[in-house]
């Protein structure tokens, strides 16, 4: 099983030692959304997302769909010769003496899952597979449905001043104006990453905010507001791009999953919870509604 995690983890390094000279990670400007199914059409989650993200960043796909082999040949596609795979986690249920893999929770117990890993291909690794079109909104459309989406939500927001933050004490997110920020899609991941942090209070979904910087414990916080951020920003078709600013935080998150294997997939797993919790608040339910150009090869 810790080979399983190391390996995840190992990928997800290489991808963000990789990017520290221009501080771009596997989750900056990925310009695909959120990686999909080719099949089902469900997109992945969590640490899965990262991994096809990087994946897709190093070996220059232009797609977001992926399926494995028996899939894709289902399908009537072909995996071209000597193309190499994508390992992807899967969440398997364990029964318990009963056979029964629902029954622990019913009895008051957490029910337990095991990782396996399988292996995906990207439709750029096939032959015979067509990418579908994608109804697209125009620039001004999506930024105005994604103004629309943070309006939606409970959130008191106040702008001023030149520095993003989430004041835990006033429960308040603060954010410099918006024509601080060079670009529209600059000013709203900042925002969600501030509201994935927001998301994590007591009365919300009670993650630690009150770590004090330099600690792992704060690095693994703003690994999880960047993961979430970028979650996120895939939902509603926008690309997270670099900030230096949060270059100190690169070596602490290196650090970090160097020392725990298992880290990763548990940041990206609390950032899907904190996504899913500000979809629902939004009253977002599919994933596809901020579709942008960048999505379509």
């Amino acid at each position: 099983m810790r080979n399983l995690f190391q390996q995840v983890t190992d990928e997800i390094l290489a991808a963000i030692e990789s990017g520290t000279e221009d501080f771009s990670m596997p989750w900056h400007a990925s310009g695909l959304g959120l990686p999909s199914n080719a099949i089902s059409g469900r997109a992945y989650r969590g640490v899965n997302t990262l991994l096809l993200w990087a994946r897709a960043r190093s070996c220059a796909y232009r797609s977001a769909r992926w399926a494995t082999y028996r899939q894709w040949a289902a399908a009537g596609a072909q995996v071209r010769k000597g193309e190499t795979s994508t390992t992807v986690l899967f969440w398997k249920g364990v029964a318990n003496e009963e056979g029964d893999s629902t029954s622990a929770a019913d009895c008051g117990n957490r029910p337990r899952f095991i990782a396996r890993a399988f292996r995906v291909f990207n439709a750029d690794q096939l032959d015979g597979a067509d990418e579908p079109t994608i109804a697209q909104l125009g620039d001004d459309q999506r930024i105005q449905a994604v103004d629309q989406f943070f309006a939606r939500l409970p959130a008191t927001i106040w702008h001023g001043g030149d520095c993003a933050f989430y004041d835990v004490r006033a429960d308040l997110v603060s954010m410099p104006g918006f024509g601080s920020f060079r670009r529209p899609e600059g000013f709203y991941s900042t925002l969600a990453h501030e509201l994935v942090h927001w998301s994590g209070a007591n009365h919300r979904l009670g993650r630690d905010l009150k770590n004090r910087f330099g600690t792992e414990a704060y690095a693994m916080e703003e690994l999880i507001a960047e993961l979430g951020a970028a979650f996120l920003g895939a939902q509603l078709g926008l690309a997270v791009e670099p900030r230096r600013d949060h270059a100190p935080y690169i070596a602490s998150w290196l650090k970090v999953l160097r020392d725990d294997p298992r880290a990763i997939v548990t940041a990206a797993s609390k950032a899907q919870i904190a996504v899913n919790y500000i979809l629902e608040l939004a009253g977002t339910a599919e994933p596809a509604v901020f579709d942008s150009a960048e999505h379509a090869a």
